[in-house]
């Protein structure tokens, strides 16, 4: 370990700080270097033996464009997990220059958790789906501004909740202003969100086009055949996780989403809190979302049959054992705990269902 260079990056769009820790030193060679292919690989070329150098960087919003820089030029690079660097608590100087220090050190220490960086092909298409989970709060916004001009104006759907629907948009096609100026604010709102509906419309079906080809569509129909998880939830599940065999156990993809309850424990006291929230808020979402479908009797009918059709009798044998177990979770927690919490349970208990659909570990109990 210490015949290696490790090299800390901060990564910024504008620049990068760089801090070299030589092998038997404790002090950093620190410098600011612009963040362009050209300075990086000037760094790099200071270096006669790359195979000695180990480079890591924060993941954020710059992206792997470094890792894939460094990779090219023979680098070994790791993309490191911001929520998992160990912090000191009496720290309270930050700077580009420590932060990047840090990170050498760390990454020297082994204390640094690596993410894995999608391929070009994986990461299109995650973007894809969160794409369309920014329309979908884009459309939500503009289907409140709505709302909220409407009850302005004191007008109300006549009957009903006036939950949006159909006959909620044809009522609201039917509304006319005194005002012009009032009437065109209301035609801009109503365009905004006909905008995000069109765009929703257009972007799922590019989203189930690529589900329905090439190597996501085995994965895909496989969590299909689950209640509750359809082709844009499977989709985004798998994008969000891509390699599933990295986690090494069910309870290792529970923590991933996130869904794993906190926990204070000390001598023969044990204490567990609200779920950690520490993992993938998307995968941790749509199972929230598709664990509401179990508080239903198990039963296999309408379109869940129709997805079902031709797969594997052992997944559909695992799709039923699912079913029955992850109601009688959902009924005991609910009647105990209340609904909300019996679903983020549930949800929980089915990020280990789909880990072992996805890993092949169906005989899993």
């Amino acid at each position: 370990m210490q015949e290696l260079t490790h090299i800390g990056l901060d990564v910024h769009k504008e620049t990068i700080a760089a801090a070299v820790l030589r092998p038997g030193t404790t002090e950093c060679d620190e410098r600011v270097i612009a963040n362009t292919p050209e300075a990086l690989r000037r760094l790099v070329s200071r270096f006669p033996d790359r195979a000695a150098l180990r480079t890591c960087y924060e993941a954020g919003p710059t992206g792997y464009d470094t890792w894939q820089l460094l990779s090219a030029l023979g680098v070994p690079c790791e993309v490191v997990a911001p929520s998992l660097i160990p912090r000191r608590a009496g720290a309270h100087v930050k700077t580009d220059r420590t932060d990047a220090r840090n990170l050498a050190r760390l990454h020297r220490a082994g204390e640094l958790t690596a993410v894995r960086v999608p391929s070009p092909a994986e990461e299109a298409l995650r973007d894809l789906v969160r794409t369309r989970e920014d329309l979908r709060s884009d459309r939500r916004i503009a289907r409140q501004r709505i709302r909220s001009f409407l009850l302005r104006y004191g007008r109300r759907y006549p009957t009903g909740s006036g939950r949006w629907g159909v006959r909620y948009e044809l009522w609201l096609q039917t509304l006319r202003f005194a005002e012009p100026a009032a009437q065109a604010a209301f035609d801009h709102l109503m365009g905004a969100a006909s905008v995000r509906t069109a765009q929703l419309a257009a972007i799922e079906r590019e989203i189930e086009q690529a589900a329905l080809s090439g190597s996501l569509a085995e994965p895909v129909a496989h969590l299909r055949a689950f209640r509750g998880i359809d082709t844009l939830t499977a989709v985004t599940v798998i994008t969000e996780t891509c390699d599933f065999r990295r986690f090494g156990s069910a309870r290792g993809y529970m923590a991933f989403t996130g869904l794993v309850p906190r926990e204070h424990s000390s001598g023969a006291v044990r204490r567990q809190g609200a779920i950690t929230k520490a993992g993938n808020a998307h995968v941790r979402r749509v199972l929230i979302e598709a664990a509401w479908a179990y508080r239903h009797r198990p039963a296999v009918r309408g379109k869940l049959a129709v997805r079902q059709e031709g797969l594997p009798p052992e997944l559909l044998a695992y799709s039923w054992k699912a079913q029955t177990r992850l109601h009688a979770t959902y009924r005991k927690l609910a009647a105990r705990r209340g609904a909300n919490k019996a679903a983020v349970a549930v949800a929980r208990e089915l990020s280990g269902f789909v880990w072992g659909a996805m890993t092949g570990r169906t005989d899993v109990r």
